[in-house]
């Protein structure tokens, strides 16, 4: 996923510590899966952040991947409904929020046909 949309190789030993990290310690965040006929077809992996602003969650969307074979066949959408359900239900979560990659323009569209708007923050980073 890390290649094809930021053109980024990822070291193998690195993300599988990081995995195992989220699996053992379902306080950092979880996984979704989508299947179809018990074989998964995609997933994304899901943070909490305490908004102070809010007095609540923002529930962050990471690591989306769709299977080829399944893209334009709403697998996001589902994951992506399942999410805003469980915040529209649950009084402590505020919203839902991702970030993309400025020219993956297929996934924008996908997140704008899904009721999504881009906001006015911009995203700054360091990273060791």
């Amino acid at each position: 996923m890390a290649l094809e949309t930021e053109a980024m190789t990822l070291e193998l030993g690195v993300v599988l510590k990081g995995v195992t990290h989220v699996l053992d310690h379902p306080d950092v965040g979880h996984y979704m899966v989508a299947e179809i006929d018990c074989i998964p077809v995609g997933c994304c992996l899901v943070l909490s952040e305490w908004s102070d602003w809010r007095n609540g969650s923002v529930l962050w969307i990471h690591s989306v991947f769709v299977e080829h074979a399944h893209r334009r066949s709403k697998v996001f959408a589902s994951l992506y409904s399942a999410l805003r359900e469980r915040v529209a239900t649950d009084s402590s979560l505020r919203g839902l929020r991702l970030y993309v990659d400025k020219t993956n323009h297929k996934a924008i569209q996908v997140y704008e046909a899904l009721g999504m708007k881009r906001e006015h923050y911009h995203l700054f980073e360091w990273m060791k």
